[in-house]
């Protein structure tokens, strides 16, 4: 159960398109002025060495992430998340990649909160540990860390969502990306899916799968078409064609309910580059989907660019990968009574934002809090809301 680890995997073409993808969310959310929750099921570790073991042994993030890292003529949307990327790595070496939750913790506004899920225990912890980095760097540069606005849970992602929905401000973006290591994870998402939107139907839900050849995949994009939801908006990106023997991972795709109404423009601009750069064979191509719950209509936008033409080689720059996961188990579930909406922005900070930054614990929040022994006191604790 707990055998999958993101570090082997980090920045390969998967995590190209699944990052890319989300720093579009992030920034259409943060268009408006009110507050929003950011829901990570599947958080991982956070960030990845790509000079760690894992990431050396796998070398995978060489025909993905790496093949970006010099490029002066990225498009907009790809040079967004290239710069997030470069702000991990100041050396101007690539030796760190973000997970989802630093891409998160990076393009959400402070006052915007961030819910963390993970399961396996090792990543959890180096989850919380990498936060508390996070956060007690900010504080010594004076900076306002996000303090009590994130919480990290070492729980089932999917049993957890459903304690969280519908958000205090009524705004939230959730992120769904399970390994996909047992083939029940398929059913799992949609399930999920089918519950949050009865109890929020308006939230935007970001699916990462990938496309394999077993036959759960295969009908995974189809299934989510028919789920309620009022639109989605699906797009794969395949960089080799698929071996006889239909292993390995050459292919994954997105999926979006309630997308903003600029993905899709941008999509097309962004996904036939990433074909290019990307494409390892005349396999290489790129599809485009959407449609709406009301006429159950589809309108597909597909592109084949046929033989990847080289685009000079990109830089087999050293190991660069990172093992990253940020979590430990911690703390009780939930942040306090929640307000309505307004009732005022305050949100259980450790101290006003025009306070001078004071070097102490972060106030972020961990699962089992009552068991990490350096924890400062937080007063009396709130009962953990029903998981069911």
């Amino acid at each position: 159960m707990f055998s999958y680890r993101h570090a082997y995997h980090a920045g390969n073409h998967a995590d190209v398109l699944k990052h890319f993808v989300q720093v579009q969310l992030h920034q259409y959310m943060n268009q408006k002025d009110v507050a929003y929750t950011y829901i990570d099921t599947h958080s991982g570790a956070g960030v990845y060495a790509l000079d760690s073991a894992q990431a050396v042994k796998s070398g995978e993030y060489l025909e993905g992430i790496a093949r970006l890292w010099e490029r002066d003529d990225l498009p907009a949307a790809l040079a967004d998340y290239v710069k997030l990327v470069r702000g991990m790595n100041p050396s101007g070496r690539l030796r760190y990649y973000p997970g989802s939750p630093y891409v998160a913790e990076q393009v959400a506004r402070p006052e915007d909160r961030l819910r963390l899920f993970e399961l396996h225990p090792a990543d959890t912890r180096l989850l919380v540990e990498n936060f508390r980095k996070l956060e007690a760097h900010k504080a010594e540069q004076g900076e306002r860390a996000r303090g009590r606005r994130i919480l990290i849970d070492h729980a089932d992602g999917f049993q957890g969502l459903k304690s969280l929905l519908p958000p205090p401000s009524r705004r939230a973006l959730v992120l769904i990306d399970p390994p996909y290591e047992v083939k029940l994870d398929y059913k799992h998402v949609r399930d999920a899916l089918e519950e949050a939107l009865g109890r929020f139907p308006s939230g935007i839900y970001a699916v990462w799968y990938p496309v394999l050849q077993r036959m759960e995949s295969r009908q995974f994009a189809d299934r989510l078409k028919r789920l309620p939801a009022k639109e989605w908006l699906h797009v794969t990106l395949t960089v080799a064609t698929p071996g006889p023997d239909g292993t390995g991972m050459h292919s994954s795709g997105m999926f979006i309910l309630n997308p903003p109404y600029t993905l899709e423009a941008t999509l097309r601009e962004t996904m036939p580059y990433l074909v290019q750069v990307l494409g390892q064979d005349s396999g290489a191509t790129f599809r485009i989907e959407k449609g709406t719950q009301v006429s159950g209509t589809a309108s597909p936008r597909t592109l084949d660019t046929g033989p990847r033409k080289p685009i000079g080689n990109a830089r087999r720059a050293s190991p660069l990968s990172g093992a990253g996961s940020l979590r430990l188990p911690g703390q009780p579930f939930g942040d306090g009574p929640r307000k309505r909406p307004g009732q005022g922005e305050a949100e259980g900070s450790a101290a006003p934002a025009a306070a001078p930054a004071k070097k102490r614990t972060p106030g972020f929040r961990y699962a089992d809090q009552a068991k990490q022994a350096t924890a400062p006191a937080r007063g009396p604790k709130r009962k953990a809301p029903g998981r069911g």
